[in-house]
């Protein structure tokens, strides 16, 4: 029986915003955090190559590793109050006043360019620290896959995403620390989401929660944060993190596909129930209340600003719908969009998001994907 909004988000309504916005980040300063990892560490004596996809992957990763140090130039200077003015993304008070916002009564009402242009900066800032954040959550999951799953051919593959996931929170940290001013902690949805992942002991659980539904919403991410910047490092550090990406979440299709298909209407409504959670999860994390927060704007007036319109927190925003355009083919692919009577449909139709349902899933695109190769033969 499936179990109701309330026992799997802990809430009663999934848009409640005073409920989503009393889970913060108590800890700022946290060093080390330390999550249970309940799951198994698997031997397998079974050395055959039997999974051809998978195998192609493998060797596809070996040729496709890059060097973060020697192969960006660090050199390039970032000038982000420049970045931030150039980018027609940025906030403008005209271009406000022109989508007829009404500002009075909050703290914004008083902000000029400037301090639009200042907003500008915290938002990248702090959106590439959820992005390392995120990858450091893959580099310890991808490391329990290896101990977890039973398969030869995942073990061999997973190896080498943890190579790539230690490249990504390098390169991520470098450019934080040397063309920003530091990073932002951890948003609290997400560290919720990614201790769910690390707990759970099923090795599948692994796959959908990371593989999936994190690495699937940051590559819809990343090729949007790369479309907009005007940045040449940072464009090409997340081209290559891209190809990367790609094949992770090729690699959580290929797998899983295999693996439900013979899973119970039981066992697949629980991997249904962690899929919605993880999206409501990752959608809230995008109210970015952290940003406000520094900035001194009440959180709350922020979001009934942007969203007078609606001023329940559904996922309306075209740009944050699109973050879940990797996610929804590939669990539709997986068989979890429609078992039992189309739970997680339903459940994505109040997220907004099952429009695509009909794109390519990940499985069929990593290899149009590979920025390295591209480079390398130029």
């Amino acid at each position: 029986m499936a179990r109701t909004d309330a026992e799997i988000l802990g809430r009663e309504d999934v848009n409640d915003l005073d409920a989503i916005l009393e889970l913060t980040n108590t800890d700022m300063d946290e060093a080390i955090h330390v999550v249970k990892n309940n799951a198994d560490s698997i031997f397998t004596w079974d050395y055959e190559r039997s999974r051809v996809p998978l195998m192609k992957l493998y060797e596809k990763a070996k040729t496709s590793m890059w060097n973060g140090e020697t192969d960006l130039d660090w050199t390039i200077e970032v000038d982000n109050e420049k970045l931030a003015r150039e980018n027609p993304l940025t906030p403008t008070v005209e271009g406000i006043a022109d989508l007829g916002i009404d500002l009075s009564g909050t703290v914004l009402a008083t902000w000029n360019n400037d301090d639009w242009v200042k907003f500008e900066i915290e938002r990248i800032n702090w959106s590439l620290s959820q992005f390392m954040h995120g990858e450091q959550g893959a580099l310890v999951c991808t490391a329990k896959i290896v101990e977890t799953v039973p398969w030869i051919d995942a073990k061999y593959y997973a190896a080498t995403q943890v190579m790539d996931e230690a490249r990504h929170v390098e390169v991520f940290a470098k450019y934080l620390d040397t063309k920003l001013d530091g990073h932002y902690a951890i948003n609290h949805h997400l560290k919720m989401l990614l201790d769910d992942i690390v707990e759970d002991s099923r090795w599948d659980m692994t796959y959908l929660g990371m593989q999936i539904m994190v690495e699937g919403l940051a590559l819809a991410a990343f090729g949007m944060a790369h479309q907009t910047t005007g940045d040449p490092l940072l464009k090409q550090l997340l081209r290559y993190v891209m190809s990367d990406e790609a094949r992770h979440v090729a690699f959580g299709v290929l797998t899983l596909k295999e693996y439900y298909e013979g899973l119970t209407s039981a066992e697949l409504l629980d991997r249904q129930e962690f899929a919605f959670e993880a999206a409501v999860r990752m959608r809230d994390r995008f109210l970015q209340q952290e940003v406000w927060e520094r900035l001194g704007v009440p959180v709350r007036d922020a979001i009934r600003v942007f969203k007078q319109d609606d001023p329940e927190i559904k996922n309306q925003d075209p740009f944050q719908q699109l973050l879940f355009s990797k996610i929804v083919p590939n669990c539709k692919k997986l068989g979890l969009l429609d078992a039992n009577d189309g739970w997680l449909r339903k459940r994505f139709d109040t997220l907004g998001v099952t429009q695509f349902e009909d794109w390519a899933d990940t499985s069929e695109e990593y290899e149009l994907l590979d920025a390295v190769a591209e480079d390398r033969a130029s």
